[in-house]
């Protein structure tokens, strides 16, 4: 199932309700794509969401390149009715025990707070800083270190992302 989601970033992928802390659902419920962000909606409960994957990923181990099998990798802004956009990113392995994931957009730097195999935002007013760096901005790069020691570093396009948030938000305003 969860090569399938990534494969399929236009046709399925996990809602990942990190609010909740829960991690179930399957959703198939595309009902955008900007370019290269596409849009979700699940009714129950109410969740919308801009999703993406990677244009390139890196793995090194002891500052050499490395093959490494991960899970899906993936980028997520997440909106609940009444509420404002949520950042989220998982990697596809459990990251290091109380480390950060690195999110550089254009030069400017966040830090994403990690639990097992995903980060997000430690704040709604750092979710809206990224949201809007995101949203001005080209590329996003994440950089992680698995509990293995593998150093990853995943370029996500931000190509279509103010047109999908938009849309996302949109379809959970109220």
């Amino acid at each position: 199932m969860a090569s399938a989601i990534l494969r399929a970033v236009g046709a399925t992928v996990l809602t990942m309700g990190m609010a909740s802390g829960a991690v179930a659902q399957v959703s198939t419920n595309r009902v955008a794509a900007e370019t290269d962000w596409s849009v979700f909606v699940e009714e129950s409960p109410k969740e919308c969401w801009g999703v993406s994957a990677p244009k390139e990923t890196v793995n090194t181990k002891d500052g050499q390149a490395t093959s490494v099998r991960r899970g899906d990798i993936l980028l997520f802004v997440t909106y609940r009715p009444g509420g404002q956009g949520e950042v989220s990113f998982t990697g596809g392995y459990p990251f290091a025990g109380g480390s950060t994931v690195g999110l550089d957009i254009g030069g400017t730097k966040f830090d994403l707070f990690s639990d097992g195999e995903w980060a997000w935002a430690g704040s709604k007013d750092d979710d809206a800083k990224i949201i809007a760096a995101m949203k001005a901005g080209a590329s996003a790069v994440l950089t992680a270190r698995s509990a293995r020691g593998t150093q990853t570093a995943d370029t996500f396009s931000l190509n279509g992302i103010s047109a999908a948030l938009d849309e996302a938000a949109k379809r959970c305003a109220g």
